[in-house]
């Protein structure tokens, strides 16, 4: 069973910044691709960005130029930094791992930002 653990979420205010980190409990090297999606309330689930094994990267395009993801194979690990941060990136930010015809999903962590 895969497990994929969120953390760096929290309130911000508009203009700040944040990191989220996504941990899997296995090498992510096993996975063909990760990425963050997030959910506001009562909105649907919208991808945010994704990372290949070869470091490809694709983003959504409200966040082009203000988000960052990146991976660290030794630690497992897969980041989102989130820069100029505005109030409809308010959501639960899920980190996503595909192998093969299979998803694994963490449990979410909350971004609020609000003065």
């Amino acid at each position: 069973q895969v497990q994929l653990v969120e953390s760096g979420g929290g309130l911000v205010q508009p203009g700040g910044s944040l990191r989220l980190s996504c941990a899997a409990s296995r090498s992510i090297f096993t996975f063909n691709a990760m990425g963050w999606y997030r959910q506001a309330p009562g909105k649907q689930r919208e991808l945010v960005a994704t990372i290949t094994n070869d470091d490809s990267t694709n983003y959504l395009d409200s966040v082009k130029g203000r988000f960052t993801i990146s991976r660290d194979n030794a630690k497992n690990t897969v980041y989102l930094q989130m820069h100029s941060l505005k109030s409809e990136d308010t959501a639960v930010y899920y980190c996503n791992a595909w192998s093969g015809a299979l998803a694994y999903w963490g449990q979410g962590t909350q971004v609020t930002v609000s003065s």
